[in-house]
């Protein structure tokens, strides 16, 4: 049995480097189809991806664009990893990256004291409105994904209404922009000097520290194990003493918790202020992200420097005469790739892993007849 299980262990490892390793291939080939389709070359595309990617100023742009995507990605992870599809978390960090702007911008402490309160108005907002989600599921059996969906709708409404001279907002210098009044300097979150390629956002280090955090309680805890239970048959759950509905709004919670931190980066280190054109979306990059990663908190890391590589090189490739859509082509190639890539080699895993016990098992069985007959 030993010599089957670490038989079994191999495999799963081949297993494990042969899905990534296929779905890139596959949307390397699928990719190549596309530019050639366009009429252009895609050696000399992917060649002038690596180049400019590789340049310093390029990498420190992807670090930043990695920060926010990977928060995004590990808030999305949560819900997926409870079984839940925390479709909301766009609303729920526009949002709690509005309210806490007003707050950073009418306090006037010292950083020390308006950076923390910043972020956790920005998470207690975000949890607050992934919440409601949480409650209408486990009190009337709403579906968190139509929930959500609605209320990223409402958080829309809301900004939109209280984004206005007047209420929340102020018209800046020049009379075309409509933002919160900015934060003072002293509420700058602090960054990394890299010479000629820019300014590295401090925030990495927070979502190094949440990524850590995830890993921990997800991997190491009771808590955790829970969650990860409740994911996996909730039947089987309550039977073992575990609240379902509890786990339920309790992650709901820490998702929203999260999503609150997903536009810390850009309000604490580059905009310092909230206005229409603060960045949306990063919720739905957040979704892919997840997928990408496979809610593990090294695959999502790995998922968020791709995507911000491929937004800073195929944007590049625009001035070089390709066709702008083909960052969503390449994005959407390699999420159903990664996504078909992975249920295969599960697929074919599961069918091997069962040969395998089951030619084991048979061949226990024999044995122990021949004994039987020999005595």
């Amino acid at each position: 049995m030993n010599k089957l299980t670490q038989r079994i262990d191999k495999e799963r490892l081949l297993l494990g480097i042969a899905a990534p390793l296929l779905a890139v291939v596959a949307a390397l080939v699928v990719t190549t189809l596309v530019i050639l389709a366009t009429g252009k070359n895609p050696g000399a595309a992917f060649s002038d991806m690596l180049t400019y990617g590789s340049a310093s100023d390029s990498q420190v742009y992807i670090l930043n664009k990695a920060t926010t995507y990977y928060l995004a990605g590990v808030s999305v992870a949560i819900g997926f990893r409870m079984n839940l599809f925390n479709i909301g978390v766009d609303g729920q960090y526009r949002i709690a990256a509005f309210f806490a702007a007003v707050l950073g911008g009418a306090l006037t402490t010292p950083g020390w004291i308006s950076i923390p309160l910043i972020i956790l108005c920005a998470m207690a907002t975000g949890a607050v409105w992934a919440g409601i989600a949480g409650v209408l599921k486990v009190t009337r059996g709403v579906s968190e994904v139509i929930s959500t969906i609605m209320l990223n709708a409402i958080a829309t409404a809301i900004i939109a209404y209280l984004l206005q001279p007047g209420k929340l907002a102020e018209l800046q210098a020049g009379g075309t922009v409509v933002s919160t009044k900015p934060l003072p300097e002293s509420s700058y979150f602090f960054q990394i000097d890299t010479g000629a390629a820019g300014e590295l956002w401090g925030f990495i280090v927070i979502a190094v520290i949440v990524g850590i955090a995830y890993w921990f309680v997800l991997g190491r805890t009771r808590f955790g194990f829970d969650l990860r239970t409740v994911g996996q048959s909730e039947s089987a759950a309550a039977a073992s003493g575990v609240s379902v509905k509890k786990m339920i709004a309790t992650s709901m919670l820490i998702s929203g918790a999260i999503a609150g931190l997903i536009g810390m980066p850009t309000l604490l280190n580059d905009s310092h202020q909230f206005s229409n054109d603060f960045p949306v979306g990063i919720g739905f990059t957040g979704i892919a992200i997840a997928l990408l990663g496979r809610n593990n908190p090294v695959g999502i890391a790995l998922g968020a420097l791709l995507w911000g590589f491929l937004e800073r090189t195929t944007n590049h490739l625009e001035f070089e005469g390709y066709d702008k859509e083909i960052l969503g082509v390449i994005q959407g190639v390699i999420v159903l790739c990664v996504v078909i890539a992975y249920e295969v080699v599960r697929r074919y895993g599961l069918k091997r892993q069962q040969q395998r016990v089951g030619a084991e098992l048979a061949a226990q069985a024999a044995t122990r007849t021949q004994k039987q007959e020999v005595a």
